[in-house]
C-alpha cells in the first residue's frame, strides 16, 4: 500500500520541480508546505526518474543540536575543529559523484553550519537540490536567502483539493469511496495528504473503514480524529511493545547506527517497524542508519517517554555507543549530550572535549552547558577555564571571574598558572576595562612563568593589550618576535597574530598582515577559535586600507559564511567585517542593516567592547545617508565603551564625529574633527588612519594638507594614501583636470563617496573658469557616483546640488538653529560666544531674506545645506 500513496496527481507541481532539478535557471528548489502536504513525496518521486546520482539528507531535531550534524556522514574522520575545513571535507565528499542532486529533507532543522553549506552549494550551483521545508517553522537565514535570492525555486505545497483527496483514497482502497465518508475524510484530514494516509490506515487497522458492497464506508469515532498527532499516536499504541521499544530508543537519538539499534532492542523489533512504514533504513555516509518515516512520529514518540525511562534508554544507548571511538566532533558532541541526560556517569575528557568542539564549531552555549557539565563533575583548572572561556565570549565576565576566582594562583604550577591568568587578565582588561588589573595579572605570569613556550603566550596577549592602549610601534614589535619565534605554541601565535591584525593595518603596513593572515589559514587546529574569527577579521581590516576592495570583500564573504548565530560573538564580528567593506564601497544602505545586526547580536548582559567599531562606523553610515537623528544615537551609545583599554579606536570615534558634524552643516566642526583624528593617529603611529583622517578633512574642504598626505603615501602600503595625497594636492591647486582624474582612481580601486566628491569639488572649479561642458560633466558624474552609494549626501555632493550663499560658520549655525537649539546651546556646542552666534544668525537671515529664526529653520530643512 506504501506505493499506492505516492500516485498523488500533482503534474504541474511535478513538472516544476523536474525542470527546476534538469534545466531549469536556477540550481534547483525548495519544496515549503504544512507537515504532512507531501512535500517529500513528490521530491523522491521526482529524483526518482532522475538518471543522476540522488544522495538524501534528513534533518532532525537531534542533528540540529550538532554543528554539521545533518552532514556528518560526509565528513572525513578527522580531529580538525575547523569550520571550514569541516565545511571543506563534507562538500568534497558530497559532490564526490559529478551532476549530482542533493536533496535534503526538512532543511528548517538545518543547523548552521550545515545550512551554510547548504547556502554555498546552491550559490555556485555545485549540485542540484531539492529541499523541503516545513511552514510555520524558525527557518535558518541561510536557508531563506536560498529562494529569496534567487538560488533555488519556492514551490508552495498546498492542500488537496477535495476531488484529490477522494481520487487519492479510492486508487489506494482500489475502490469507490461513500460520498460521506469522503465528507468526513476531507473535512477531518483539511486536504493534507499525511492526515488523509494516517486516518485512511489507521482505519484500516481499527476496523472502521470497511468495504460494503464494494463501496468503501467510514465508520466509528475512532476514524475521525482532531489532529495529526492523536492519528499518529493511536497508530503506535497498535505497533506492539516491540516496535515501540525501538522507536522510542530511536526518538532519543536520531538517526542511529542500524546495528547499534539492533542490538538495544533486537533485530525482529527493527524490522517489524520497517515493515509497518515507521522507520526507514538507509546509508548514511559510511554507515547505515534508521529513521523515522516522518519527523512527527518522533516528536509524538517523544511524548510517550517519561524522565526516567528516558534518562535509563539514553545510558544504554551511550553503552552502545562508547564502544566506537568517537572519530569527528559531530560523534563526539552527540555522546557527550547523551551522556549528560542520562543515567550513566559523564567521562570528564569527553565532555571538556565535546566543549571544544561546540565553541570552536561556533556554538557558544552548547559549549558552556558541556564545559560546565565536566567542571562541575571534576572541578579542575582545565575544565574551569574552559567554562570561563565559554561565558566570556558570551559577554558574561562576572561569572567568568567568579568561576577562575576559585583557584589560588599560588598552587598554580607554570602551565596551570598560564591557563589561569590569561581568561582572567583578558576580561578585566577588554570586558571590565580594568587595564591597571589586567597588567598586574599579566605582570604576576611574567614573574612566575619561566619556560619559554609559555613565556611567548603571555607575552603574545601583551601585544594585544598595548596594541589596545595605542602604543602600536611596541604593539607590533611584540608581536612581531612572538611570530617569528621556532619555538612558539599555536596559542602564542594566534594571539600575536590578532594583535598584528588590528595594529597594521592602520599602521600602514596593511600588506605585511597578508603572510600572517595565510598563516592563521592554514592552520586547521587553532587554540581558540573566537581568536581565529578576530584575526579573519583583521585580515579583512587589512585589505581595505591597501584598496583590495575586491579580495576583502571575497574573504568577508567567506568568513561570514561559516558563522553562526548560536555563536552570535563570531557572527557579529564576521558581520561587521562585511560592514567595513560596504563602507569603503559606499553601500550604506548595506553598512546600516550589517552593522544594526552586529549591534543586535552583541547585547549581551555586559557590553561586548567590539560594539565600538561597529557604532562607529554605523555613525558614518547614517550620516552620509542625512539621517542626523539614527548618527547621533549611535555615537551617543559609543561613549558607554572609552577608556585607554580601547584608546586605539580614538582616531575612529573622532572620525565618525567628524561625519555627524558634516551631516549637520557643521563643516568647519568636521574639519576640526578630522584634524583632531589625524594628530591622535599620528602620536600612536596609526599612519594609514592618519591619512584617511586628512582624507575626510579634505573631502570636507580643508586645503592644508597635501604636503602631509605626500609624506604619509611614501609610508603607507598600498595605492590609497597616494590617491589622498593627489586628491589634495589638485584641491590645494585648484587643478581641475589633476581632480577629475584622481576621481577616476578612487573609482577603479571601489572608493565610490571619493571620487563622487572628487567630482563634485571639481564643479565649482569648472564654473569659475567659465567651462559649463566640464562643468557639466562632472556634475552628471558626481551624481551618477552618488547614486551608486545609495544617494549619499556628503558635504561635496550637496554644496554643488543645492549651494545656499552663506559661509561655512553660517552653514553651521544655521543647521543648528533648523534643529531647534538654542543660541547658548550652540555656544557651547561651538565654543564660541553667544554675541557670535546671534551675528552669523543675522547675517544668514539677511542672504535668505528670513525675518526670524523660525523663517531660517525653514529654509534649512526644506533646503538643505550638508
Amino acid at each position: 500500500m506504501d506505493e499506492r500513496w505516492q500516485l498523488l496527481d500533482r503534474p504541474s507541481e511535478f513538472e516544476v520541480v523536474h525542470q527546476a532539478l534538469t534545466s531549469g535557471d536556477t540550481g534547483g528548489v525548495v519544496l515549503v508546505g504544512v507537515a504532512g502536504v507531501g512535500k517529500t513525496t513528490l521530491a523522491r518521486m521526482v529524483t526518482g526518474t532522475l538518471s543522476r546520482p540522488v544522495r538524501w539528507a534528513a534533518c532532525t531535531q537531534s542533528s540540529q543540536a550538532i554543528p554539521l550534524g545533518v552532514f556528518a556522514p560526509w565528513i572525513a574522520p578527522s580531529a580538525s575543529r575547523d569550520p571550514l575545513a569541516l565545511l571543506g571535507s563534507a562538500r568534497e565528499n558530497i559532490l564526490a559523484q559529478p551532476n549530482s542532486v542533493l536533496g535534503v529533507d526538512d532543511a528548517h532543522l538545518l543547523d548552521q553550519l550545515s545550512a551554510t553549506l547548504l547556502h554555498q552549494l546552491a550559490v555556485d550551483r555545485s549540485a542540484r537540490i531539492v529541499a523541503t521545508v516545513r511552514n510555520g517553522e524558525p527557518v535558518p537565514d541561510a536557508v531563506t536567502s536560498l529562494w529569496k535570492d534567487g538560488y533555488l525555486e519556492r514551490v508552495e505545497l498546498t492542500a488537496l483539493t477535495k476531488q484529490q483527496c477522494v481520487g487519492l483514497v479510492e486508487s489506494v482502497l482500489r475502490g469507490a469511496l461513500e460520498g460521506l465518508s469522503a465528507d468526513v475524510m476531507w473535512e477531518s484530514s483539511g486536504g493534507n495528504p499525511l492526515f488523509l494516509r494516517t486516518m485512511v490506515e489507521g482505519a484500516l487497522e481499527a476496523g472502521t473503514l470497511t468495504k460494503v458492497n464494494g463501496v468503501w464506508q467510514l465508520r466509528g469515532p475512532t476514524a475521525v480524529p482532531s489532529g495529526l498527532a492523536a492519528l499518529l499516536d493511536e497508530r503506535l499504541s497498535r505497533a506492539g511493545d516491540s516496535v515501540l521499544d525501538a522507536l522510542q530508543m530511536l526518538a532519543l537519538c536520531e538517526p542511529l547506527d542500524l546495528d547499534i539499534l539492533i542490538g538495544l532492542v533486537g533485530e525482529a523489533a527493527v524490522d517489524a517497524a520497517e515493515i509497518a512504514g515507521l522507520i526507514r533504513i538507509g546509508r548514511d555516509g559510511r554507515q547505515i542508519s534508521a529513521r523515522f518515516s516522518h519527523p512527527l512520529l518522533g516528536e509524538v514518540v517523544q511524548g510517550r517517554i517519561g524522565t526516567a525511562s528516558a534518562r535509563r534508554r539514553r545510558g544504554r544507548i551511550v553503552e552502545a555507543l562508547r564502544e566506537r571511538e568517537p572519530g569527528t566532533a559531530a560523534d563526539r558532541i552527540r555522546l557527550a549530550r547523551l551522556y549528560l541526560d542520562s543515567d550513566q556517569a559523564a567521562d570528564t575528557a569527553l565532555l571538556s572535549s565535546a566543549a571544544k568542539d561546540a565553541i570552536f564549531l561556533s556554538n557558544l552555549s552548547l559549549g558552556e552547558d558541556l564545559a560546565r557539565a565536566a567542571w562541575e563533575r571534576d572541578g579542575g583548572l582545565r575544565e574551569g577555564e574552559l567554562l570561563a572561556r565559554a561565558l566570556l565570549w558570551q559577554g558574561r565576565p562576572g561569572e567568568a571571574d567568579a568561576i577562575l576566582d576559585r583557584y589560588d594562583p599560588d598552587t598554580l604550577d607554570q602551565l596551570e598558572l598560564v591557563q589561569w591568568v590569561l581568561p582572567r587578565a583578558s576580561l578585566q582588561f577588554w570586558s571590565l576595562g580594568d587595564v591597571d588589573r589586567g597588567r598586574e595579572l599579566m605582570r604576576l605570569m611574567d614573574t612566575r612563568v619561566e619556560y619559554p613556550p609559555l613565556r611567548l603566550v603571555g607575552d603574545a596577549a601583551a601585544a594585544a593589550m598595548t596594541v589596545h592602549e595605542n602604543r602600536i610601534a611596541e604593539g607590533i614589535a611584540a608581536a612581531e618576535k612572538v611570530l617569528a619565534a621556532p619555538d612558539a605554541p599555536r596559542q602564542a601565535i594566534d594571539f600575536a597574530a590578532f594583535a598584528a591584525g588590528l595594529a597594521m593595518p592602520v599602521a600602514g603596513r596593511g600588506a605585511d598582515f597578508e603572510p600572517i593572515a595565510a598563516r592563521s589559514r592554514a592552520e586547521k587546529q587553532p587554540t581558540d577559535g573566537m581568536i581565529r574569527v578576530m584575526v579573519r577579521y583583521c585580515d579583512v581590516l587589512a585589505l581595505t586600507t591597501v584598496g583590495e576592495l575586491d579580495r576583502a570583500e571575497e574573504r568577508a564573504t567567506e568568513y561570514s559564511e561559516f558563522s553562526s548565530t548560536a555563536q552570535f560573538l563570531g557572527w557579529a564580528i564576521a558581520k561587521i567585517a562585511v560592514g567595513v567593506v560596504a563602507i569603503h564601497r559606499g553601500r550604506f544602505r548595506e553598512a546600516v542593516t550589517t552593522f544594526e545586526q552586529a549591534l543586535a547580536a552583541l547585547h549581551a548582559e555586559t557590553s561586548l567592547p567590539w560594539q565600538l567599531p561597529a557604532r562607529l562606523l554605523l555613525v558614518r553610515a547614517y550620516a552620509a545617508l542625512g539621517d542626523v537623528s539614527s548618527a547621533e544615537r549611535v555615537l551617543a551609545a559609543a561613549d558607554e565603551h572609552a577608556g585607554p583599554h580601547l584608546a586605539l579606536h580614538e582616531p575612529q570615534r573622532l572620525i565618525a564625529r567628524a561625519w555627524l558634524a558634516a551631516a549637520t552643516a557643521g563643516r568647519h566642526s568636521a574639519v576640526e574633527f578630522a584634524r583632531k583624528a589625524a594628530t591622535i593617529a599620528a602620536g600612536a603611529g596609526q599612519y594609514a588612519l592618519e591619512a584617511e583622517a586628512l582624507h575626510h578633512a579634505t573631502r570636507f574642504g580643508d586645503r592644508t594638507h597635501a604636503a602631509r598626505l605626500a609624506t604619509l603615501a611614501g609610508r603607507v602600503q598600498g595605492p590609497v594614501a597616494g590617491m589622498y595625497a593627489r586628491h589634495a594636492a589638485a584641491i590645494a591647486d585648484g587643478d581641475t583636470e589633476a581632480l577629475d582624474a584622481v576621481s577616476v582612481e578612487f573609482e577603479q580601486v571601489g572608493l565610490l563617496v571619493s571620487a563622487a566628491d572628487a567630482a563634485a569639488q571639481a564643479i565649482p572649479l569648472h564654473d569659475r573658469a567659465g567651462q559649463r561642458r566640464h562643468s557639466a560633466q562632472a556634475s552628471a558624474r558626481a551624481l551618477r557616483l552618488a547614486a551608486r552609494c545609495d544617494g549619499a549626501a556628503t558635504p561635496a555632493l550637496m554644496a554643488t546640488s543645492r549651494p545656499l550663499p552663506l559661509t561655512a560658520r553660517e552653514r553651521e549655525i544655521s543647521a543648528h538653529v533648523a534643529r531647534g537649539r538654542s543660541n547658548r546651546d550652540i555656544a557651547e556646542r561651538l565654543g564660541v560666544s553667544i554675541r557670535t552666534v546671534e551675528g552669523h544668525i543675522y547675517r544668514a537671515c539677511t542672504k535668505l531674506d528670513a525675518t526670524d529664526r523660525d523663517q531660517l529653520a525653514e529654509l534649512i530643512w526644506h533646503n538643505p545645506i550638508q
